[in-house]
C-alpha cells in the first residue's frame, strides 16, 4: 500500500490525471482525432425542461420528470449514452408529453405556437396540422421531420380530431407522439458519407448542431442553429466558428456552463442533502436551494463575467449570497429582501476563501450532525483532482472514532486512532491531511475553533503543498498541477460523453497545455473544444447506441 501511494503522490505530482494521460510529447497544433462510434445520449431532465421552454415558452409547465440518468465513469453525461427506458420510464415520459401538449393546444397559447388557423376548429384540417408539425417537429427532432415521420404526425392529429371533435385535441395527440419518440428523446449522432474522406462516415451537419446546443447551451438547437446546418455552414471552418463565436455571446451560455459543473461536482448530491434541525437550526430547504446557487452563481461570474483564471475559484473571497446563507455564514445583509441575492466578498482574515469553504461544498460533504475530513477528502480528491479514492472495506469498525467517551475530543484525533487499523489506513492517508484543512468549518460551514473544548489544528498538506488552514488549502488547490489539469480532462469527457480513449492522449495533453497558455480561462477552452475535430470526429466502427428496453 506504501508503494502505491507512492506511485499516486508522483502522478499527481508531476500533473497526470485519473484517466492516464500524461504531459509528454505536446503538439503545437491540434493533433488529429480519430473519434469514437455515432451514439445516443437521453435527455437529461433539465435538458428536457429546457428543450421545452425553448421551443413552446416558458409558460408551458413541465409538471414532473423523467427517470434521473446514473452516473457513470464519473459523470452522468457518460451515463446519459447508457440510458434505456423502461416501461415506468416511459409511462412518466407519457404523462408529461400528454401535460405538454394539452397546454401547448390550449386557447391561451394556440396563437402563438401554431402557425396557421384550422378551416374548422371542430374537425381535422392536414393541412394547418402538417405545418404545425414541421416547425415544431423541426425544433424537437433537431432536423427536418422525414415524411413518413410528418405523415405519422398528420395521421395521428387526424385520427384524434375524429374522436375528439376538435382539431386541436387531435394535434395534441400528435404532438404526445412526438415528444415520447427516441428521436426526440435521444441526442442522435446520425452519420453520413464524408465526401472529403472516401470510406469514412461525418456527422451530418443537424448532428453536429445538437452536439454544439447541448455542450454550449444545454438544449436544442435554435432555428438559426439548424439553418446554419442545413446551409452546410456548420461544415465549413469559417461557419462554424460564426456559430460557435454567436452562442459564446449570448447569456444562454451560462446554462451550458452550468449545466457541466453540476455534473463535475456531482450536484445531485444536493437532491438528499440533510441536516440534524436540532444541531444546525439555521440549516433549511432554502439554504440548500441557495447553497447550490451560491457555486453555480460564483462560478459563472468568476469564469464567464470576469473570464478569470480558473485556479482562481479556491481563492476568491468574492461571491453571492442571500438572508438564509447570510445566517449561516454569519454576515450581514444589506438589502431589504433577505431572499434577494447579493455581492458579497469575504474579508481578509475570514476563512470562506474560494468554493471548498462554501456551504455547497462544505456541508454537502460532511454528515448529517458533523463533519467529515473523510467525505471532504474525497470529494476533493475524487471531483476536483480527478482521482479515485477506493470505497472502505465493508467489515470496518467505526466504534473507535464515533465513541462518544473517547478521550479523543477533535476530529484529527479521532482519525488517527482509525488510521491505526491497516484496512483504513491507505485510504484515510490520502483523503484526511486535506479533509482536516476544512475542520474550522463544521458540518453547516460555520466558522469555529474548537471542538468539544480543544483546539482544531488545521495544518496539513496537498501532496507535498503545506498549508496551515481552509484558506491555505484553496492556495495549494491553486498551485497543485492536478488542479487544472482535472477540470480539461472533465471538460472533454462531458463533451465527447465517454472517456477519452488511449489514442486521444495527444488532444487531452493539447488542450491541457493550451488551457495554461491561455492563463487558465475557461471560456477559451470551451470555444477550443467546441471548435476541433475531436469533438465531432466519427470513427469507422460499430455504432454503440443506447436502446430503448421497450416502448408500449
Amino acid at each position: 500500500m506504501a508503494l502505491q501511494l507512492n506511485v499516486i503522490k508522483g502522478l499527481l505530482l508531476s500533473g497526470v490525471v485519473a484517466l492516464g494521460f500524461g504531459m509528454a510529447g505536446c503538439s503545437d497544433g491540434e493533433p488529429v482525432a480519430k473519434g469514437a462510434p455515432p451514439t445516443m445520449r437521453r435527455l437529461s431532465n433539465e435538458q428536457y425542461r429546457n428543450v421545452i421552454s425553448d421551443i413552446f415558452g416558458p409558460q408551458i409547465t413541465v409538471a414532473g420528470q423523467g427517470d434521473n440518468l446514473a452516473r457513470a465513469d464519473g459523470m452522468i453525461a457518460i451515463g446519459s449514452r447508457m440510458a434505456r427506458i423502461t416501461p415506468a420510464g416511459f409511462e412518466k415520459f407519457y404523462n408529461l408529453a400528454r401535460l405538454i401538449s394539452t397546454q401547448v393546444v390550449s386557447p391561451a397559447n394556440r396563437d402563438s405556437e401554431f402557425p396557421c388557423t384550422p378551416a374548422d376548429p371542430k374537425v381535422a384540417d392536414d393541412t394547418c396540422a402538417k405545418q404545425f408539425y414541421a416547425k415544431v417537429g423541426r425544433l424537437l427532432y433537431r432536423r427536418p421531420l422525414t415524411t413518413a415521420e410528418l405523415d405519422e404526425a398528420v395521421k395521428a392529429a387526424n385520427e384524434g380530431a375524429k374522436t375528439k371533435g376538435s382539431f386541436y385535441a387531435g394535434a395534441a395527440v400528435g404532438l404526445v407522439g412526438m415528444l415520447t419518440s427516441p428521436q426526440f428523446l435521444f441526442i442522435v449522432d446520425e452519420t453520413e458519407p464524408d465526401p472529403d474522406h472516401a470510406g469514412q462516415q461525418r456527422l451530418t451537419a443537424y448532428a453536429k448542431a445538437a452536439r454544439l446546443s447541448f455542450l454550449l447551451w444545454n438544449s436544442t438547437p435554435t432555428d438559426d442553429l439548424l439553418t446554419a446546418a442545413e446551409k452546410g455552414e456548420l461544415h465549413k471552418d469559417s461557419g462554424l466558428e460564426k456559430q460557435v463565436d454567436r452562442m459564446m455571446a449570448s447569456s444562454r451560455l451560462d446554462s451550458g456552463v452550468r449545466a457541466f459543473f453540476e455534473d463535475f461536482l456531482r450536484f445531485e448530491q444536493f437532491d438528499t442533502l440533510e441536516k440534524d434541525a436540532t444541531i444546525y437550526p439555521a440549516f433549511s430547504l432554502k439554504v440548500t436551494e441557495d447553497a447550490r446557487e451560491q457555486v453555480l452563481r460564483t462560478m459563472i461570474d468568476h469564469l464567464i463575467t470576469r473570464d478569470a483564471d480558473y485556479r482562481e475559484l479556491f481563492t476568491t473571497r468574492k461571491t453571492f449570497v442571500t438572508g438564509p446563507l447570510a445566517r449561516i455564514y454569519r454576515i450581514p445583509v444589506t438589502r431589504p429582501s433577505g431572499n434577494a441575492w447579493q455581492p458579497y466578498e469575504f474579508p481578509e482574515g475570514d476563512l470562506h476563501a474560494g468554493i471548498l469553504t462554501q456551504i455547497g461544498f462544505a456541508a454537502v460533504a460532511s454528515h448529517p450532525g458533523r463533519s467529515s475530513p473523510t467525505l471532504r477528502g474525497r470529494a476533493m480528491r475524487e471531483s476536483l483532482l480527478c482521482q479515485k479514492v477506493p470505497d472502505p472495506p465493508g467489515d470496518v469498525d467505526f466504534s473507535k472514532f464515533e465513541d462518544s467517551d473517547s478521550p479523543n475530543r477533535t476530529a484529527r484525533e479521532r482519525l488517527t486512532a482509525h488510521r491505526s487499523m491497516e484496512a483504513c489506513a491507505g485510504c484515510h492517508k490520502i483523503t484526511d491531511p486535506i479533509g482536516l484543512g476544512l475542520e474550522n468549518l463544521d458540518g453547516a460551514a460555520q466558522q469555529r475553533t474548537t471542538e468539544n473544548g480543544a483546539v482544531i489544528d488545521t495544518s496539513g498538506d496537498l501532496d507535498g503543498i503545506q498549508f496551515k488552514d481552509a484558506v491555505g488549502l484553496g492556495k495549494a488547490f491553486h498551485d497543485h498541477p492536478a488542479t487544472a489539469n482535472c477540470v480539461v480532462d472533465r471538460l472533454a469527457t462531458y463533451a465527447f460523453a465517454r472517456v477519452p480513449r488511449t489514442e486521444d492522449k495527444a488532444y487531452v495533453t493539447y488542450l491541457q497545455k493550451s488551457f495554461a497558455n491561455d492563463g487558465y480561462r475557461f471560456a477559451p477552452l470551451l470555444k477550443r473544444i467546441a471548435l476541433s475535430d475531436a469533438f465531432t470526429a466519427v470513427a469507422p466502427a460499430k455504432t454503440e447506441q443506447a436502446q430503448l428496453e421497450t416502448k408500449p
